[in-house]
């Protein structure tokens, strides 16, 4: 499983719970302590999904909510001290698709992650991604160019399977660095770096020109779809 987890808390001990047990079973994430940076890193990276804290500083959960549901359906689950019966109902009425009384069993949200997903269909749930000639299998960790497997390492994979999500959009480094090689300090080179040995592979494999560059923008995995 290689979903991306947007972690919106605010309280930095229980995001880096969730993130520890999350990234564990084999979940991407990314971390907002407030509502803005919430729908920043929305917008910009559109996880598989969002775990919302709903008593948030600048913008609360149920505004960071809202706007979510106004741009699609990007699954959430509201994990929140609230327990009131009317709190809970208001966050189903919004739009959320699972919600989660403080204190919590860790183990028991990454269940919930999963079930939620599976319903969805969302990224947690399709094992496969196909471009051109490129298949990969995000469950098992495998890359395929038709018959020949190719032999990443764990942060080419991460940057394959998250361009392959959306294979022609245009990925700033940052954006890159961000979703795939979480908690660490990496550099813009770094990205070009592991693109550079990505792109080898894939070409000595049969796929020539994946992922593509685009001049003082990023990367994107391919022009056409």
């Amino acid at each position: 499983m290689n979903a991306l987890a947007l972690i919106a808390e605010d309280d930095k001990d229980i995001a880096d719970i969730l993130r520890a047990y999350l990234e564990r079973e084999g979940f991407r994430t990314v971390q907002a302590s407030d509502g803005h940076v919430a729908l920043d890193v929305h917008l910009a990276l559109k996880p598989d999904i969002v775990l919302l804290d709903i008593t948030m500083p600048r913008a609360d959960g149920w505004e960071v909510l809202s706007e979510i549901r106004r741009r699609g359906s990007t699954p959430v689950i509201v994990i929140t001290a609230l327990d009131q019966d009317l709190d809970k109902l208001q966050a189903l009425r919004v739009g959320a698709d699972d919600y989660v009384i403080k204190p919590f069993n860790p183990v028991e949200v990454v269940a919930r992650v999963k079930a939620v997903l599976r319903r969805s269909g969302g990224a947690g749930a399709s094992g496969v991604l196909r471009i051109g000639p490129v298949e990969i299998d995000t469950a098992a960790h495998i890359v395929r160019v038709g018959e020949q497997n190719v032999a990443l390492t764990l942060t080419e994979f991460r940057l394959l399977a998250h361009m392959a999500r959306s294979p022609t959009r245009v990925f700033a480094r940052s954006e890159l660095v961000d979703a795939c090689m979480p908690g660490s300090d990496a550099l813009d080179r770094t990205v070009d770096s592991h693109i550079s040995k990505l792109r080898r592979k894939l070409q000595q494999a049969g796929a020539p020109d994946m992922p593509e560059g685009v001049r003082g923008v990023g990367y994107r995995l391919a022009s056409r779809a």
